[in-house]
C-alpha cells in the first residue's frame, strides 16, 4: 500500500498498536463482507438486464469492479456515520445495509422504492442507515458531506463523515471549495476518491492535472493523504480504519481530531460510464486485464488460500446473493406505480395546498418499527 500526505509526514494504514486491522476481523466477519460484494455483483448484473428489458429508465450508472472500495470504507464505520456519494450510489447503499428490494424498487419507480419512486439510480438516501445520497451533480456531494461535518462539529459528536466521489470530481470548483473549507475548520470529514482512472471517457491523465501524483491536490489545502489498492477489500478495509480513527473526534471535544484527509482509493470499473456508454476510450484487452484483478476473486483466494473459507461455502454465499437480487428483482416488478397525486408531496418542508406532507417510504417506516422493537437494522431476510 502507497501512502503519502499534504504535509509530506508518513502516513500509515497500519493501526497505531501494530499489525493490520483486517487480520483482526474473523473468518465469519469476512465471509459477511464477501457476501456483500457478491450482493453488488449480482445485484448489478439484474439491473443491467432490467434496464435493457425497459424496466428501468433514465440514466444508470453501474459498480461492478469497484465493490470491495464501497465494502471495506464503509465496514471501517460505525453505524452512526453519515454516508454521502455520488452518482453511481446502488453498491454503496448496499453496503450501508439498505434492503435490495427497496433499492431495486427505486430504479422501477415503484412506490416501495426508498424514495418512493422519485429519485430511480443515482439518488438512493437511507436515512435509518445514515446514507444521505446519490446525488447526480459531479462533485455536488462535496459541499453537502462538509455540511454534514460541520453539523457533526457544532454538536461535537464524535462521528465521521465519509464523502465518496469519482476522480472527474477533481475537477469541479465545488470539490476544492469543499477541501478549503474542511481544511481550514478541521471537520470531520473523510473524502474517498474512486479513482476508477476514466471521467465518462477520458482517462485520468488526459484530464486532471498532477494524475501522476495526486497528493498534491491535499497539499494544496494542507490536508492529510493516502492510497490504497480499491481492488483488495481487505487494504481498503485496512487505510480506512487507520484514517477514519485518526479523523474521529472525541465526543463532546471536536478539536481532538487529526481533522480531515483525502484518500485516494485506485480502483476500475468493468462497465462503462453508463448503460449508453459504448466505451469507445478503452480496449477490451484492457478491460480484460483488469478483470484478473477482480476484487471478489481477490477475497476468494484469500480467503480459500488462508483456509478460512471452503469452495463449497463461497458457493452458498454467491447462491444466497443470487436467490436475494431475484427475489429484489421480483419485489420491484410486483409493486405499484405512485399515485399521480405523490407529485404534490414531500416538496416543501411546509408545504402549502396542493402540496402536502408525504407517507415515509414504506422503508423508513419498517425501520421505526425495528427501533422501537430494538433493531435498527434493514434485516435481507
Amino acid at each position: 500500500m502507497t501512502t503519502a500526505t499534504g504535509k509530506k509526514s508518513s502516513s500509515s494504514s497500519q493501526p497505531r498498536d501494530g499489525g493490520r486491522p483486517s487480520d483482526q476481523l474473523d473468518d465469519q466477519r469476512l465471509l459477511e463482507l464477501l457476501y456483500d460484494m457478491m450482493l453488488i455483483r449480482r445485484f448489478e448484473e439484474r439491473t443491467m438486464q432490467s434496464y435493457m428489458q425497459q424496466k428501468i429508465g433514465g440514466f444508470c450508472h453501474i459498480y461492478t469492479g469497484q465493490e470491495a472500495v464501497a465494502v471495506g470504507s464503509i465496514a471501517a464505520l460505525r453505524p452512526d456515520d453519515p454516508v454521502i456519494t455520488a452518482y453511481r450510489d446502488h453498491g454503496h447503499a448496499l453496503a450501508r445495509g439498505m434492503h435490495p428490494r427497496y433499492c431495486m424498487a427505486e430504479m422501477f419507480g415503484k412506490i416501495t422504492g426508498c424514495a418512493k419512486g422519485k429519485g430511480g439510480s443515482m439518488h438512493m438516501f437511507d436515512r435509518p442507515n445514515e446514507m444521505y445520497g446519490g446525488h447526480a451533480i459531479v462533485g455536488g456531494q462535496c459541499p453537502l458531506g462538509v455540511g454534514i461535518a460541520f453539523a457533526i462539529q457544532y454538536q461535537k459528536l464524535d462521528r465521521v463523515c465519509l464523502c465518496y466521489l469519482g476522480d472527474g470530481a477533481l475537477n469541479q470548483g465545488a470539490f476544492h471549495e469543499a477541501m478549503n473549507l474542511a481544511a481550514i475548520w478541521k471537520l470531520p470529514i473523510v473524502f474517498a476518491l474512486e479513482n476508477n482512472m476514466y471521467s465518462m471517457g477520458t482517462h485520468i491523465e488526459r484530464g486532471t492535472s498532477a494524475a501522476h501524483d495526486l497528493s498534491v491536490k491535499a497539499a494544496a489545502y494542507d490536508m492529510r493523504y493516502a492510497e490504497c489498492d480499491g481492488m483488495d477489500m481487505c487494504e481498503v478495509y485496512d487505510c480506512f480504519v487507520d484514517q477514519v480513527a485518526r479523523t474521529r473526534p472525541d465526543e463532546g471535544d471536536p478539536d481532538n481530531s487529526e481533522g480531515p484527509v483525502l484518500i485516494n482509493v485506485v480502483t476500475y470499473r468493468y462497465q462503462g460510464h453508463s448503460m449508453s456508454d459504448p466505451q469507445k476510450y478503452r480496449t477490451r484487452e484492457e478491460v480484460g486485464e483488469k478483470q484478473n484483478e477482480d476484487p471478489i476473486t481477490t477475497l476468494s483466494r484469500q480467503l480459500m488460500d488462508q483456509q478460512r473459507a471452503t469452495q463449497e461455502q463461497l458457493n452458498e454465499l454467491d447462491a444466497e446473493a443470487k436467490k436475494a437480487v431475484l427475489e429484489a428483482v421480483k419485489f420491484a416488478g410486483d409493486s405499484p406505480e405512485p399515485e399521480l397525486d405523490e407529485l404534490y408531496t414531500d416538496v416543501y418542508l411546509e408545504p402549502y395546498p396542493p402540496y402536502r406532507k408525504g407517507d415515509l417510504p414504506q422503508m423508513v417506516e419498517e425501520a421505526e418499527d425495528r427501533a422501537r422493537d430494538g433493531d435498527g437494522r434493514q434485516k435481507q431476510d
